[in-house]
């Protein structure tokens, strides 16, 4: 990994900030205050979003906004942050691999994100490698646009496909380097038990980004066993051995940005104030040129 790397928040978390244009705006300017180079934006939040979105997100905490009513592009343009990937769906690409390619490169990057399949059986080997096909597929496709594919795990591609393989080994054993590669999302490799070292290790250079987030425990004491809940933290209050997965990412990986994606647990509910606070993380170790 280079010294200095992009540095970005995923679109995920400002949802319930973007209820107008205003808004956005402010909070996006926000982002770009804290030190962050760009954004990472989801298909879903920069058009009409599906209801069936909207329900899912507001369930697990993160709700979409009004986002997709408003003008992206001439929301980045204002707030000076750049655009560092563009998460979408793998059968939009099958269907029409130019247009996700064009919206992509419309907002001025050349990197699209699958970020996992709904209700998709990722124990089943014979699945899981189809779904490597039509990543292959999707990635080949992309290619003459001069865009780029990635694949966002989350816990559930550690599920075992064999007695030694997990579905996040079938697919990487399965995909062409050539047309796929990876945003690895260390949280949820954390989540699911993985040794996470070993895993960048192992994707080596095929971990094009980062996804980034911590785990740990905001209740107040006093702490009863037997057990506590964690759930996302600020970078650098958890749990998780960032600094040491770091050391990792920069020795044997090619990682060109690191994108913060908390979720819900935001300190005091405020996703700004959550942000701004992991920023420090960044800055205390240099990983970005805005942040030093």
């Amino acid at each position: 990994m280079k010294d200095t790397v992009l540095t970005g928040v995923q679109q995920i978390m400002i949802g319930s900030r973007c209820n107008s244009y205003e808004s956005a705006l402010s909070t996006l300017q926000s982002i770009k205050s804290a030190g962050y180079d760009g954004i990472e934006l989801n298909d879903f939040m920069i058009k009409p979003t599906p209801f069936i979105v909207r329900l899912l997100t507001k369930f697990a905490g993160m709700p979409t906004g009004n986002g997709g009513k408003l003008d992206w592009k001439k929301l980045i343009s204002e707030s000076g942050l750049k655009v560092i990937s563009l998460h979408s769906y793998l059968n939009s690409i099958e269907a029409n691999p130019e247009a996700v390619a064009k919206e992509a490169m419309n907002f001025g990057t050349d990197t699209v994100v699958i970020t996992g399949m709904y209700r998709f059986d990722y124990g089943n080997a014979s699945e899981v490698k189809k779904l490597a096909e039509r990543l292959n597929k999707a990635g080949e496709a992309l290619l003459p646009y001069g865009v780029k594919l990635l694949y966002h795990n989350h816990n559930v591609e550690l599920q075992k496909v064999s007695e030694e393989k997990t579905a996040l080994d079938f697919i990487a054993l399965n995909t062409d380097p050539g047309y796929v590669n990876f945003e690895l999302d260390t949280y949820w490799l954390a989540d699911g038990g993985a040794d996470v070292t070993a895993l960048v290790k192992k994707l080596s250079d095929r971990m094009v980004m980062w996804h980034i987030n911590d785990r740990g425990c905001r209740k107040q004491g006093p702490f009863i066993t037997p057990i506590l809940k964690e759930d996302a933290a600020e970078l650098g209050t958890g749990n998780m051995a960032l600094g040491s997965i770091l050391e990792t990412v920069q020795e044997a990986a090619k990682v060109k940005a690191i994108v913060l994606e908390t979720h819900k647990n935001w300190i005091d509910n405020d996703p700004i104030k959550s942000l701004t606070l992991s920023a420090q993380w960044f800055k205390k170790n240099k990983l970005s040129p805005t942040l030093q």
